[in-house]
């Protein structure tokens, strides 16, 4: 995953949102997302290569995020996948704070990443890169492959984005936030980071929704959770190379958080 934008206790009737895009190469093979038939709390898509996942959120809600710290002069091959530590997080019971708190030495056998942790109670965040873990503050955060808020033009693109569809006090759309996510513009390459890959991929890699023949966003998720716990999850699942809703599905999860079991949600394709 790329990028990552959270809402966190921005509004009373709004404890969470949580609006990501999950970029990878294209024949790289996943599942969409469903509540998962060996742990039926989890409620998240899965990487069928390595088991783990980037993005989900159990019924008793906790949920788990990563992203990649871009930095392609210190991959080793051999790392294990890091949709594991998301994957750990959702089954496990151990306190967000406690789980971030045990990476900080099992955290240095995986390549670079960010892990966003957390519960109906906090939010918090750790990097192997930083090693530190800190509690996020109230308000609209945004990770992509730097640190936490890193001002990346496309991670303060969205925020701004994320912060006016909530200046309100109206429902919040669902469709609305997955806009924000299929923002394709690039800024100008004076704006653009260097973090190793060379110019061509720092422009590609520039834009919210990322797209090139070989590597791109392959979905699109929206998690909403609302002040009596109502919980929904949308996932937006994109052909290789789209960009567009006409090469896409939607799977749609709803639940309150606390209510275990698959027979507490609901889920099905082409919601849009």
């Amino acid at each position: 995953m790329c990028i990552v934008f959270i809402a966190n206790r921005c509004r009373p009737d709004y404890p969470l949102i949580i609006a990501a895009n999950r970029d990878e190469f294209y024949d790289r093979p996943a599942s969409p997302l469903d509540f998962w038939e060996d742990y039926p709390q989890v409620a998240a898509g899965r990487d069928m290569e390595a088991g783990g996942t980037w993005l989900g959120i159990t019924t008793a809600g906790r949920f788990a995020a990563v992203t990649n710290f871009r930095d392609p002069r210190s991959i080793d091959p051999s790392a294990p996948s890091r949709g594991t530590l998301v994957r750990d997080f959702l089954v496990g019971s151990v306190s967000p704070r406690d789980y971030l708190l045990l990476l900080k030495d099992r955290g240095k056998a995986y390549n670079g990443f960010n892990l966003v942790a957390g519960d109906m109670e906090g939010v918090y965040y750790y990097s192997n890169v930083e090693r530190g873990v800190h509690e996020l503050s109230p308000g609209i955060h945004g990770l992509s492959n730097h640190l936490m808020d890193t001002p990346w033009p496309k991670v303060e693109t969205g925020k701004n984005r994320l912060l006016e569809i909530l200046s309100g006090d109206g429902p919040v759309g669902i469709e609305d936030v997955l806009a924000v996510l299929s923002d394709t513009a690039r800024p100008p390459d004076s704006m653009l980071p260097d973090t190793g890959v060379g110019m061509e991929w720092e422009r590609v890699l520039s834009s919210i929704f990322v797209r090139s023949p070989v590597y791109g966003t392959r979905c699109s998720s929206v998690i909403i959770v609302d002040r009596e716990g109502g919980c929904v999850f949308v996932e937006r699942t994109f052909e290789p190379g789209a960009g567009e809703k006409a090469g896409s599905f939607d799977r749609v999860i709803r639940f309150r958080i606390g209510a275990f079991g698959r027979g507490n949600g609901t889920n099905g394709g082409d919601a849009g």
